[in-house]
């Protein structure tokens, strides 16, 4: 069974920086599209990132110019460096592999910025 292992979470001051990171293993990583999605209390989860084996990148708007998603195929890992957070980041988020052979979640990691 693949397992998805999201770490890096924590609490940051706004303007702050972190870089989450999503360990994949059991899979042939470097062949799905790894996703990072947030979900905020009261909310819907939602789209933030997304990398394709490619390695094309998507943004929400909300966060494009401030995230950057990348990939590690040597690691099996996914990254998303967040940078200039603010309060509305805030939230629990979570990768996601995906390919036609299956799709994977991971467990979640919290995010909270705040002063």
């Amino acid at each position: 069974q693949a397992m998805i292992v999201e770490s890096g979470g924590g609490l940051v001051q706004p303007g702050g920086s972190l870089r989450l990171s999503c360990a994949a293993s059991r899979i042939y990583f470097s062949a799905y599209t790894m996703t990072w999605y947030r979900q905020a209390p009261g909310k819907q989860r939602e789209f933030v990132a997304r990398i394709t084996p490619g390695t094309n990148t998507y943004y929400a708007n909300s966060v494009k110019g401030r995230f950057a998603i990348s990939r590690d195929n040597s690691r099996s890992t996914v990254y998303l460096q967040m940078n200039s957070l603010k309060p509305e980041d805030t939230a629990v988020y979570y990768c996601n592999a995906n390919h036609t052979r299956g799709v994977y979640w991971g467990q979640g990691t919290q995010v909270t910025v705040s002063s």
